[in-house]
């Protein structure tokens, strides 16, 4: 066996996905450096096997064993790189954990990230989904970030626009794109610092705490207070955080809605359509604190889905589509899962 591809067999994932869900991988490979990845298509253990890329599990849910390559991300590293237009350059591996990395930026003295403090996941993943708290989404702070073409097996650096950042979307997430892999991100953060506080409950809150002029680390003490408080920690409750994308309709499908439902949760978006709150339209269709066998929605947050205990990927699965058909059935509203199936 080449000592570069420790390659494994018939791996748990239980521990590799926030969920907490029990499925195994057919063949299992942690990966520590891109060299790894420029060493598969020559590995005839795996010639011919598709690929799963797996970071954080944070994003995923595992509805059954994997029957691939399961690729786990665990290229470390971490560095502040200079300066450029006025915005500190800072790099971290894929396999970087998310919240590690802002605390690392926050003690550099580098605001920027503290309003995505205490998300689940990897540095490599956050731009994959374009992850997002508070005001804030990854592609406000994004520079570039180096992939590993498994098709071609070259690198490339891919910008802002290269990637393609959506609503909790990306590049990544389209066929296009499901063969590249993320090595590392850079991130560019101000160097004239202000905090971000357009998004109410957090500027609220900070105001509460008589801060007038809080700090980066002020600002994330708030946010990871914010977040303790409404969502359980995947350490003693297994979940993917919100389960589901705040889903956007057009401006005369809400004022419709509003006629119906006057307390409809809505945020204007600069296109002229509208944005929804998930979490409301669960909570409406009575969903909050409810179960579905082992699984069930969070008491605090109807936007999470939960491990009571015992759960099977495929009862998470069920219960989402039960909630996807009484959205539905009520406000005539699809909602989209943010996590990936499998």
């Amino acid at each position: 066996m080449p000592a570069e591809l420790p390659i494994q067999h018939d791996v748990s994932l239980q521990a590799f996905n926030t969920f907490g869900l029990a499925a195994r991988a057919r063949h299992y490979l942690r990966v520590t450096s891109a060299d790894q990845l420029g060493h598969l298509a020559g590995d005839p253990r795996v010639a011919g096997l598709p690929r799963f890329i797996l970071g954080g599990g944070s994003n995923v849910l595992l509805t059954q064993d994997v029957e691939a390559l399961v690729l786990h991300m665990a290229i470390e590293g971490r560095d502040v790189l200079g300066e450029e237009d006025g915005r500190i350059l800072v790099r971290a591996g894929a396999g970087e954990n998310w919240h590690a990395f802002v605390d690392y930026t926050l003690e550099q003295g580098l605001g920027g990230l503290e309003n995505l403090s205490l998300i689940p996941g990897t540095v490599g993943a956050a731009p994959i989904q374009n992850i997002g708290a508070y005001g804030l989404e990854i592609k406000d702070v994004f520079h570039s970030l180096t992939v590993f073409d498994l098709e071609s097996g070259e690198r490339r650096t891919l910008t802002g626009p290269d990637c393609r950042f959506g609503y909790r979307d990306s590049l990544f997430k389209h066929p296009e794109g499901v063969g590249l892999v993320v090595l590392d991100v850079t991130f560019a953060l101000p160097r004239a610092w202000q905090p971000n506080l357009r998004y109410a409950e957090l500027a609220q809150a900070v105001e509460a705490a008589g801060m007038a002029a809080p700090t980066p680390r002020q600002v994330s003490d708030t946010v990871i207070a914010i977040r303790r408080r409404k969502l359980p920690d995947p350490a003693e409750i297994g979940n993917a955080g919100s389960f589901f994308k705040n889903p956007v309709v057009p401006d005369a499908q809400c004022r419709a809605l509003l006629e119906r439902f006057p307390t409809l949760v809505h945020h204007a978006q600069a296109d002229g359509s509208e944005k929804l709150a998930a979490g409301w339209l669960v909570d409406q269709c009575g969903w909050k604190g409810k179960n579905l066998g082992a699984a069930g929605v969070y008491p605090k947050q109807a936007l999470v889905l939960v491990n009571n205990g015992g759960a099977t990927g495929q009862e998470v699965m069920a219960l989402a589509r039960a909630i996807q058909q009484d959205v539905r059935a009520r406000f005539g509203v699809e909602l989209e899962p943010e996590p990936v199936f499998v």
